[in-house]
């Protein structure tokens, strides 16, 4: 996202990227994050199935959607499992530890259920600054500033926390989770300064949080180009991460030492997900909403201004907008 207008408008340049996430059976330490093994039980789906449908034949897509009442809303996730959409609001500065970030609850008919489900400084609840978010089983992760916190995705209790404290995280963004359970969170490592104007510290990485809460740099360095949006491509078996500071759309596996740019765009990238084999980001740069076709990219929504972290509602075909300077959601039917 352009960050003169974050700051500005007290938002963030963050994006996230979310997976439909059911729990995966646990896994030994030893097996590939991006490999789903094939001699494990698998998790029990969901008591109504949700397909996903096959990638859009055209171009077009329909707003069908707005829902407002957010504040700088930066990520939107859809539970398949309780068929809601979560959606996190700073409330504030991007890097602010001020305790008031919610997280609200919308149905997908646009209905918020909850708007302050989990809210900081109530309940128990420390969140300053929500920015990613990804369900594994009943388990809601969020990427705050320099923690990753978890919540019960039907009660909003606090049920864990990780700090990175000892890695100095500067600027923790979007989330994926691999099917061992392992969870990957990007640092896009930028600050504002007392104007507005973007700093970049650095270093630019991915972290991995194991199953056993270790906390490891993945992978780190200029190559990444403040990385933004994370999402894992079941398919392709790796993850697909977009920069915020540049122009690619790159791949990458737990085994690389760098990532692959496998197409680039506009950029001021935010959110990316994968639908029907497909990589859709979001755009600061030209307020855009863009399909990958191997390099070649199709908008496919436009004139959508601080489109943050996206969403994808598989089930019925839908993207989910987070319009981060415009503290609404949109929702889009793609054809």
């Amino acid at each position: 996202m352009r960050a003169t207008i974050l700051c500005s408008t007290l938002a963030v340049v963050a994006a996230c990227q979310p997976i439909d996430r059911r729990r995966p059976a646990p896994q030994s330490s030893n097996t590939a994050d991006t490999t789903a093994p094939a001699d494990t039980q698998a998790p029990a789906p969901p008591p109504t199935p949700l397909p996903i449908p096959a990638p859009p034949t055209t171009s077009a897509a329909t707003k069908v959607g707005t829902v407002v009442g957010f504040l700088s809303p930066e990520s939107v996730l859809d539970d398949s499992a309780q068929d809601v959409y979560f959606v996190s609001s700073i409330n504030g500065e991007p890097l602010a530890k001020d305790n008031n970030g919610f997280i609200s609850r919308v149905r997908p008919d646009g209905a918020i259920e909850v708007l302050k489900f989990i809210e900081g400084g109530r309940s128990g609840v420390t969140l300053n600054a929500p920015k990613g978010l990804a369900v594994l089983g009943d388990t809601l992760w969020v990427a705050d500033i320099d923690v990753a916190r978890a919540f019960n995705a039907r009660t909003g209790v606090p049920v864990d926390s990780v700090k990175f404290d000892s890695l100095r995280a500067v600027f923790l963004n979007d989330i994926a989770i691999a099917p061992n359970g392992a969870i990957y969170i990007t640092d896009t490592g930028i600050r504002f300064d007392d104007v507005g104007n973007v700093l970049h510290p650095g270093p630019d990485r991915i972290f991995r949080v194991g199953p056993d809460r270790k906390v490891t740099v993945a992978v780190r360095g200029d190559s990444l180009g403040r990385p933004n949006g994370i999402a894992l491509d079941v398919v392709g078996r790796r993850f697909i991460v977009v920069q915020y500071g540049g122009k690619a759309v790159m791949a990458w596996k737990p085994s690389d030492k760098t990532p692959k740019v496998v197409a680039r765009g506009v950029g001021g990238f935010d959110g990316v997900e994968m639908i029907g084999g497909k990589i859709v980001v979001s755009s600061w740069t030209d307020s855009s909403i863009t399909r990958f076709d191997s390099t070649q990219g199709t908008k496919i929504i436009t004139g959508v201004p601080s489109p943050a972290d996206i969403g994808y509602d598989a089930k019925r075909n839908r993207l989910l907008i987070p319009v981060l300077t415009g503290n609404r959601l949109e929702i889009w039917q793609l054809q």
